[in-house]
């Protein structure tokens, strides 16, 4: 019986290792054909962290209507340095997606005190939501991630997709008012916090800087209305 059940046991062992292997390659980053930032003074950098040598480049970031195209292999930050925030200011855009292109939902946001975008050490924090209602805050301090709220939380405001070929619309925005500071999915702030929480060693530098939008590997969405303002 020993003998049985410690097979069993190596067997189900085994079963699971290459289930989790087809996951992995499952939603491994893809190389998106005829890619490029082609929005008329924009460009993008891919996580530093890639595994695969990806770019910006194996993704696509194009102008479409009265928005932008994206279409991701890894995940990246996309900007024009003349969407600054400075003191008291907003940002906030809207993502359409059409349908969920992978086995699990991928998130799309914006973010704020951007610095250093081009380089393998990027300020930025980011607020983005998925489409089965969760939301999450993280960043990149000196290109290492750090995490407001780490795991993908839910939240009413956050809209849930009914099935995974379900079209989405997710605004997506920052407030800084003062020392405060709110992440604000489809108009109500899901998160808000101080300065403090947000600022300082590991964290970002300062809420001022550039604001873009962050987007996840594998995914597929059309932004409208990205603005800066006060």
């Amino acid at each position: 019986m020993r003998i049985v059940r410690a097979t069993a046991a190596a067997c189900i062992a085994a079963a699971m290792a290459v289930t989790y292997v087809q996951a992995q390659q499952q939603d491994a980053d893809r190389k998106v054909a005829g890619g490029g930032v082609t929005v008329k003074g924009w460009q993008g950098k891919e996580d530093s962290g890639n595994k695969q040598g990806l770019t910006v480049n194996d993704s696509k970031f194009a102008p479409e209507g009265k928005g932008f195209r994206l279409t991701t292999g890894p995940a990246a930050l996309y900007w024009s340095p003349a969407n600054t925030g400075k003191g008291d200011y907003s940002v906030k855009a809207t993502f359409t997606e059409a349908k969920q292109t992978y086995n699990h939902p991928h998130p799309f946001g914006v973010f704020i005190g951007g610095a250093g975008l081009d380089s393998a050490t990027p300020a930025v924090l980011y607020c983005a939501a998925y489409r089965n209602g969760n939301f999450i805050i993280r960043g990149f301090s000196g290109g290492k991630r750090f995490d407001v709220v780490a795991k993908p939380t839910p939240n009413a405001a956050v809209k849930t997709a009914a099935s995974a070929d379900t079209e989405v619309v997710q605004e997506v925005g920052w407030n800084v008012r003062g020392d405060k500071v709110e992440c604000v999915v489809n108009g109500t702030a899901v998160w808000s916090g101080t300065k403090a929480d947000v600022t300082g060693d590991g964290k970002l530098p300062s809420t001022d800087g550039i604001a873009g939008i962050r987007v996840s590997h594998n995914s597929d969405a059309m932004v409208t209305g990205f603005a800066v303002g006060k």
